[in-house]
């Protein structure tokens, strides 16, 4: 809560967009902070797979229920936000994977319970791992490449650019730019090159709602050249 709170502050003259990236590293942070309990969980699992141990399964069977029950409910309250957000996403996989160590260690309780199978506990473990591990790879791809301010993969280039040069009177445009504000907020520029000799204000308008409502763009700058003032442009419309 803290970081969200904090990460809602306004900007300032240091920092212009206020702190809305450190919701992107605190994405990435969560990610790495999974994998390293990833990591743990398939260390100990090696261990006991080694050296199985006696456990008391029937304690184990309540206390890992219990845990099922609560990781399971903390996980569906984010199940909707984790589409939208990829910090939320990031608090969503810890409670999956929580959840399905919990799952495993049940499962593994009434095994070694009924069957005796010391063994089947690690094994468990060791798919969970592997399964979670999936999932949270894509997640810790795409906390870096927001990180680095890459294109938000819901956005696709081609299809911006496409839309900017169907506008009237636009021929060609230049330095397209979009990167992530946060993990929820985007950010666009461009310079647009035009045969219109007045700048229409209400064009602008109409492509900063068209951005936003098709393409989920936040925040718009958009620069406007006369044809007759542009030396190189890199993408033309085709004629």
């Amino acid at each position: 809560m803290g970081c969200i709170l904090s990460c809602q502050k306004a900007a300032n003259p240091i920092r212009t967009y206020g702190l809305k990236k450190a919701t992107v590293l605190a994405s990435l942070l969560s990610t790495l902070l999974l994998l390293v309990a990833l990591g743990m969980i398939l260390y100990e699992a090696i261990e006991r797979l080694a050296d199985p141990q006696p456990v008391a399964g029937l304690l184990v069977i309540i206390v890992a229920a219990i845990g099922v029950v609560i990781n399971s409910a903390t996980a569906w309250l984010f199940l909707k936000g984790q589409k939208n957000d990829l910090n939320i996403k990031a608090v969503y996989m810890h409670m999956v994977a929580d959840a399905a160590v919990s799952v495993g260690v049940v499962l593994a309780g009434v095994l070694i319970l009924y069957a005796g199978w010391l063994w089947i506990d690690p094994v468990l473990s060791i798919i969970i791992v592997a399964v979670v591990f999936m999932g949270t790879w894509g997640l810790l791809k795409d906390s870096v490449n927001l990180s680095i301010d890459a294109v938000p993969e819901t956005i696709q280039t081609a299809e911006v650019e496409h839309y900017l040069l169907s506008l009237p009177g636009i021929i060609s445009l230049h330095d397209l730019h979009i990167w992530p504000l946060s993990t929820t907020q985007t950010a666009l520029s461009v310079h647009l090159v035009t045969t219109q000799e007045q700048i229409d204000n209400t064009l602008l308008e109409t492509i900063q709602h068209t951005l936003h409502k098709s393409f989920g763009i936040d925040h718009t700058t958009i620069q406007i050249e006369h044809q007759s003032d542009t030396f190189h442009c890199r993408l033309e419309k085709e004629i």
